[in-house]
């Protein structure tokens, strides 16, 4: 993808800082944290956890070069994400707030609880930031098999920008309370989470397409990579990996064909309107 000039000021760069932070100690198994390694949803408090690790000390170092050049593509996706979403609520007769991002490496303090590199990528309502650990795309390529290019970062950015869309609207608000009331089954609020993930990857193509028609920054294979990346972490392809079959009722946040869909008709579509996907999930 082609980089613009425009960087935001709400990028949190803790990455070389050192201190101690909470190691992962064990507590998880391989197949758990495949299955909420990526894309957490509106409520990551529930796993993730300010202590069931070992404190590790690491000490202050200075930041490469290719970890600037991260940085400021960063905040350049960022800004891209706070542009769009603006321009959005504003035809919509609504004001944006825009998220912060905080880069960490290991772990990091958030307002959910301790971040950790095993988590992968995650927004936390309480305190309305994205929280990403790079080393996580070496995972995605790795265990997932999808080619990481820097259209994938956006994209996953993009999802995690889609929760605090969310937030701002009350959805993460009505499926918090929808899973605090006791009023539904485990497999109900699997098909909530679900509906919850597939509008987050919805506007994360809205956010593509309209970005696109304001910087012309989309390069051939990029909406590909997105997809692919897409397609990765759908439900039963982890449990594919991790497990070697499908539960199709144990899904959290959809299938491979059904990520792709969303992201694509967000893209195709360029109309928030188009979003529920609580009415079409079921």
């Amino acid at each position: 993808m082609k980089w613009t000039n425009d960087r935001s000021d709400n990028v949190d760069d803790r990455r070389g800082l050192g201190g101690g932070g909470m190691a992962v100690g064990g507590g998880l198994g391989t197949i758990i944290i495949a299955a909420i390694v990526f894309f957490l949803g509106g409520d990551p408090s529930a796993i993730l956890s300010s202590g069931g690790g070992s404190t590790q000390q690491t000490e202050q170092r200075e930041l490469s070069k290719e970890e600037l050049n991260v940085r400021s593509f960063i905040q350049m996706i960022t800004k891209e994400n706070e542009q769009t979403w603006t321009e959005i609520f504003a035809e919509n007769n609504m004001q944006y707030k825009p998220a912060k991002v905080v880069l960490f490496e290991s772990a990091t303090s958030s307002g959910c609880g301790t971040a950790q590199a095993a988590m992968g990528p995650f927004y936390c309502p309480a305190d309305q930031s994205v929280y990403m650990d790079m080393s996580f795309f070496k995972e995605l390529q790795t265990k997932f098999g999808a080619k990481v290019t820097e259209f994938t970062i956006a994209y996953v950015m993009a999802h995690e920008m889609g929760h605090h869309v969310q937030n701002l609207l009350g959805v993460l608000n009505e499926t918090h309370n929808a899973r605090q009331s006791g009023r539904y089954s485990e497999s109900e609020l699997n098909k909530i989470s679900v509906a919850t993930e597939l509008q987050a990857d919805f506007y994360a193509g809205l956010w593509a397409r309209y970005s696109n028609e304001r910087e012309s920054f989309l390069e051939p294979g990029d909406l590909e990579s997105a997809v692919e990346a897409a397609e990765a972490v759908g439900d039963d392809n982890i449990q594919k990996r991790s497990q070697g079959y499908v539960n199709q009722e144990s899904f959290t946040h959809g299938s491979s064909a059904q990520r792709k869909e969303w992201f694509m008709k967000g893209y195709n579509s360029g109309d928030i309107k188009q979003g529920n996907t609580f009415q079409q999930v079921r």
